[in-house]
């Protein structure tokens, strides 16, 4: 892939980018040339360079047009790039900034390609029998082998999220979520408990965003006299694009005042801005092997012995990239899975699934697993895939309307959809108390409730819970969604140890000591209010109409 220096002069510019239109692509129906052949600018658009199913065709204009617009656009961009380069307030932000906005042309050139976007669902081939390991077979590493092991690996946690969906400010990661502790709280105590038993040094590194930054820099001080080392690097900042003229609609790099015009490229930004941030060098140098990556958000996500000691004790090759599978519900249906496609394991999201395919996508029978985002990487191997420039990664067209109403988009990508670029990729189906992730209340719901306890930062279920699955709880967005909210309506959080089944909608409200066992559901009607009251003991019921109880 070519990168359009963003010094150059417009002719080579426009030059470099006609360049780009004929590298490392793949022919297909659109007439796109291989990976690795040669080409000529003049047999683009050649009548007799286009073939389909063995018959030699004419590009219609539209296409014509299409590859001309493609082109201008590229090099449109290049020239708003610069200008936008030029507002910068110094020589070291320059060359920061010219570093990402090099990954993000790269970023764009893909996107107007469209390559890769979609699947060829025919293609897809079964999963092989030794794609995916149960979790159970793996061994746990011999007391002596601990030390050495753990001092091989690095904690990732991607801390970029807001957590402005539950009604909160600032970092998500900073929301509490258990005994006053948050979900930083907790993640520092996980590795300094580790550090401790073991007597190691395994460093904990937050990816925040230009979002998450500036306030997560103020927390992390707290933890200083802790037995953690705790780094922080940023994930890139991309400028939005009008979705109509495909341009940026910044005009400086002043991020601050104009956050609206900027975003974080999502987590599969992860591997270019931990190289960039030298810590990719750092950490090899000092002779760890491996990276786990978590979100910040999965309080199921620990470090995991048994599968650390299949990677870091074993004379054999070990897999340069592990995602943590795990059974999947209906309430995962929707959830990226694994594929066997063109003889490599890879990650298949939603997003890339023809549309006449999508319920095929969320059948549990046909597809049994989805991605945890719990990832194990080969340090190594990031900076060799890096450096070769064959990262490989999906291209998410995120939609969004800003508040004066204009529409632009966002080109993001996932961590887990590099799997891959790598050799020797594994599936590990772990269970289920790997993924605990706080996306909503109703999440927050269980995590606070009697179903957990918290040892050393992890959670543990409750041994009187004789399911290991956990409950489906559902709230209802009016009084529920913020977090604020959410906690005003429990004096305290129920008994669910019991529970199957939870669905509240409306003005609800819950009093001391409330147990739900079985399958609950309570609907309060608009105008309607229903006070659970204190000691209330629900089984396998439905509560609905209008319940007060007033203070005498």
């Amino acid at each position: 892939m070519v990168v359009i220096n963003l010094n150059d002069s417009s002719s080579s510019i426009e030059e470099a980018v006609e360049t780009t239109m004929h590298v490392g692509v793949r022919e297909d129906d659109d007439g796109v040339v291989p990976r690795g052949r040669p080409s000529r600018a003049i047999d683009r658009l050649s009548p007799t360079n286009h073939q389909m199913r063995g018959h030699q065709r004419v590009p219609s204009g539209s296409r014509e047009f299409k590859e001309l617009t493609k082109r201008d656009a590229q090099t449109q961009l290049a020239h708003e790039l610069q200008g936008l380069l030029a507002t910068t307030p110094d020589e070291e932000t320059r060359r920061s900034v010219e570093q990402e906005f090099q990954g993000f042309q790269r970023l764009f050139e893909r996107f107007l390609l469209d390559k890769d976007s979609t699947i060829n669902w025919d293609r897809i081939q079964k999963l092989p029998e030794t794609a995916v390991r149960d979790h159970s077979t793996l061994k746990e590493p011999a007391p002596e082998q601990l030390h050495a092991m753990l001092n091989k690996l690095v904690v990732v946690k991607l801390n970029g999220g807001l957590g402005t969906s539950m009604g909160c400010h600032g970092p998500k990661s900073v929301i509490p979520v258990r005994s006053e502790l948050t979900f930083l709280d907790l993640t520092v105590q996980q590795i300094e408990y580790l550090n401790k038993k073991y007597q190691v040094d395994v460093p904990l590194v937050l990816m925040n965003s230009f979002n998450t930054d500036a306030d997560t820099q103020k927390i992390v001080r707290k933890y200083r006299g802790l037995q953690v080392k705790i780094y922080t690097f940023n994930q890139s900042c991309y400028p939005r694009i009008n979705k109509e003229s495909l341009m940026p609609i910044a005009r400086n790099c002043d991020v601050e005042n104009n956050i609206d015009a900027w975003y974080p490229p999502g987590h599969g930004d992860f591997y270019e801005s931990f190289k960039n941030s030298g810590l990719l060098k750092k950490f090899i140098e000092e002779g760890r092997e491996y990276v786990f990556i978590s979100n910040i958000d999965n309080l199921g996500a620990t470090v995991d012995l048994s599968i650390a000691d299949l990677l870091l004790n074993t004379d054999e090759k070990s897999p340069e990239f592990v995602m943590e599978v795990t059974d999947k519900t209906r309430a995962d249906v929707k959830g990226g899975t694994l594929i066997q496609y063109e003889n490599k394991l890879r990650l298949l999201e939603i997003a890339q699934v023809p549309k006449e395919h999508v319920e095929d996508f969320k059948s549990v029978k046909t597809f049994k697993f989805f991605n945890t985002n719990n990832l194990w990487v080969k340090l190594s191997a990031i900076d060799r895939v890096l450096s070769e420039n064959s990262m490989n990664i999906e291209i998410i067209v995120n939609n969004k309307s800003l508040d004066n109403g204009l529409n632009v988009i966002q080109l993001e990508t996932a961590v887990g959809a590099a799997m891959k670029s790598f050799d020797g990729g594994l599936g590990i189906n772990v269970p289920r108390r790997r993924f605990l992730p706080v996306k909503k209340t109703s999440d927050l719901l269980l995590v606070m409730s009697n179903l957990y306890s918290l040892q050393n930062g992890s959670l543990a279920m409750n041994p009187e819970r004789m399911f290991l699955t956990t409950p489906l709880v559902k709230l209802g967005d009016n009084h529920f969604a913020k977090v604020k909210e959410f906690l005003s309506r429990f004096a305290n959080i129920p008994n669910i140890i019991e529970l199957d089944h939870l669905t509240v909608s409306g003005d609800v409200t819950f009093g001391r000591g409330v147990v739900l066992k079985g399958t609950v559901i309570i609907i309060a009607n608009h105008g309607d209010r229903i006070d659970i009251p204190s000691g209330a003991i629900l089984e396998n019921k439905i509560v609905s109409g209008n319940l007060r109880i007033l203070d005498h």
